[in-house]
């Protein structure tokens, strides 16, 4: 029985590019837990896939997340991050082109654009984050990606809180469509090539454990002093 199941299982892993683990805490909870920190220097907030089209309903609840945190003075900045994965358009780029035609000055948003997982989402941003002094972050996400990736950030003891979406203050926004013009986001497209075909399915789900990127001294310091700490 769980051979047939194994391959399912690992479908939904790479599918969801994040570790599934049991829900800890409501996401209300985590919310009320993490505000009282503010206001922080920045938000991370990850890419999600953009064709060329319009933005996913996924991507429009993390910009405008991003967007309710700033307009209250939760986030003075916020990070988007993403690279070109599944397509040539930069995924922190579009974001960052959505969250400008909603009103976030361009001088308080950041783009990352190596993270190709998740994982590396955190990761490269925490490094961003420290080079432009940003010490107080927080991951602002939807809350199934926010509880999936807790356990990565605790493993690797990165300074984030977290404040995951809130659908019920989502839903009482004034949502518009903006319009955008993608092509400032686009890559070399004679270049370009998706991972799916640049990376095998097993280097694939390797980067959603975070085990494509190359860890510094500092950084296995810091997991060490992070497993401590949890003990």
């Amino acid at each position: 029985m769980l051979k047939h199941k194994l391959p399912i299982i690992l479908i939904v892993l790479l599918f969801n590019c994040t570790v599934i683990q049991p829900i800890r805490m409501s996401p209300y909870s985590v919310y009320v837990a993490n505000i009282d920190n503010e206001p922080f220097d920045a938000i991370i907030v990850p890419g999600v896939p953009y064709y060329g089209e319009s933005w996913s309903n996924v991507m429009r609840t993390r910009i405008y997340w991003s967007k309710f945190l700033f307009d209250r003075g939760y986030a003075k900045n916020i990070i988007y991050t993403g690279g070109a994965v599944y397509s040539p358009y930069v995924e922190s780029e579009i974001m960052s082109l959505y969250a400008q035609e909603l009103g976030i000055p361009k001088e308080n948003i950041f783009i990352e654009d190596k993270a190709e997982h998740s994982s590396e989402n955190v990761y490269y941003s925490f490094y961003m984050a420290r080079e432009l002094g940003f010490t107080n972050i927080a991951l602002a996400s939807d809350p199934y990606q926010t509880n999936n990736l807790r356990r990565y950030i605790e493993k690797n003891n990165l300074p984030y809180k977290f404040l995951p979406v809130l659908y019920d203050t989502i839903v009482t926004f004034g949502l518009v469509e903006p319009t955008i013009n993608a092509k400032l986001a686009l890559t070399d497209t004679t270049s370009f090539v998706s991972i799916r075909e640049r990376e095998s399915f097993f280097k694939r789900l390797n980067g959603t454990f975070g085990k494509n990127i190359e860890y510094t001294k500092e950084d296995e310091e810091r997991k060490i002093l992070g497993n401590k700490k949890n003990k």
